[in-house]
């Protein structure tokens, strides 16, 4: 048993060394040996590796992807009108030289971050001053970001990586011009909006015009074709009442006699005081004497 035990032993130990000599090297990264804290070899080949045991040789790893670095604060930068604008950038990175990485940063990524983020506000410093507000906001963009990663491809060699990109994320005023802009181009709004509302107006008085004007038309049109229509109406009517009248006047002057009676003592009420020989009773009259004279002529027969 105890021989057994030794062997298994001795088997452990060997696995422990063999284990100790061997590593993979993953695709997404590059694998830096260490001799007594000297940099032996770089592996950028993915794969099984061996190496020395420890504390002959260690192996460190490196993350060889494409790494991002946002402006850890947002920072004033004047332009060349002496403005002050808030810029939001972001770099995108990856190492180049795995050696001078680790001789400059080490191997912890965030001692890179601290060093360049500095460099990379110099830049934008160095680049913005020359740009006025517009150019910065509009038209002058994509040259500034240019020429920031071509600044920044120089210092990017001494830290052992590759700057790949430079972006702007965010471009603003300070809080005290920002407030001045809001309330500029809220008056400018209101301009905007009161002169449309003065031509909505305008146009409006100019349709109820117009409307007016062409009711007004109609309107005449139709009382001149109303008044033509009665004209010709009345026309008529005298026409017919002229030749009705004109076959019997007697009957004719009787019958605008009765007219005149219906229109006169059209109520109860109604009072006249005339003399009884005026014209207005001929009508009557002349029934009474006709009556008259029929009956003398009727008492003229029947002496006879």
């Amino acid at each position: 048993m105890n021989r057994i035990a030794v062997t298994i032993a001795g088997l452990l130990v060997v696995l422990f060394a063999v284990s100790s000599t061997l590593f993979i090297v993953d695709q997404r990264q590059v694998g830096v040996v260490f001799a007594l804290g000297e940099i032996k070899e770089v592996i950028t080949e993915p794969g099984l590796k061996w190496k020395l045991p420890p504390p002959f040789q260690n192996v460190v790893f490196l993350d060889r992807r494409i790494q991002t670095l946002d402006s850890p604060e947002t920072r004033p930068i004047f332009t060349a009108e002496k403005k002050t604008l808030l810029i939001d950038w972001l770099v995108k990175w990856r190492i180049a030289e795995p050696r001078q990485f680790i001789r400059n940063n080490g191997v912890d990524f965030r001692n890179l971050e601290n060093r360049l983020a500095p460099v990379v506000q110099a830049a934008f410093n160095e680049v913005v001053t020359r740009r006025t507000v517009r150019g910065m906001l509009a038209t002058e963009r994509e040259q500034v970001m240019n020429n920031v990663r071509e600044r920044l491809s120089d210092e990017a060699q001494q830290f052992g990586i590759e700057v790949l990109d430079v972006r702007v994320k965010r471009v603003d005023f300070v809080a005290d011009i920002t407030d001045s802009v809001y309330r500029r181009m809220e008056s400018e709004r209101k301009r905007v909006a009161n002169e449309l509302r003065s031509q909505g107006a305008a146009e409006g008085e100019k349709i109820r015009a117009d409307a007016d004007r062409q009711r007004e038309v109609i309107v005449a049109e139709a009382y001149r074709d109303a008044q033509k229509l009665k004209g010709e109406g009345d026309a008529k009517a005298s026409a017919l009442y002229a030749e009705a009248f004109g076959r019997d006047p007697q009957f004719a002057s009787f019958y605008r006699s009765l007219d005149a009676y219906r229109a006169s003592f059209r109520s109860k009420s109604d009072l006249l005081v005339l003399d009884p020989s005026s014209d207005f009773f001929r009508a009557m009259r002349g029934a009474a004497s006709s009556s008259r004279s029929s009956s003398s002529k009727a008492g003229d027969g029947a002496s006879r």
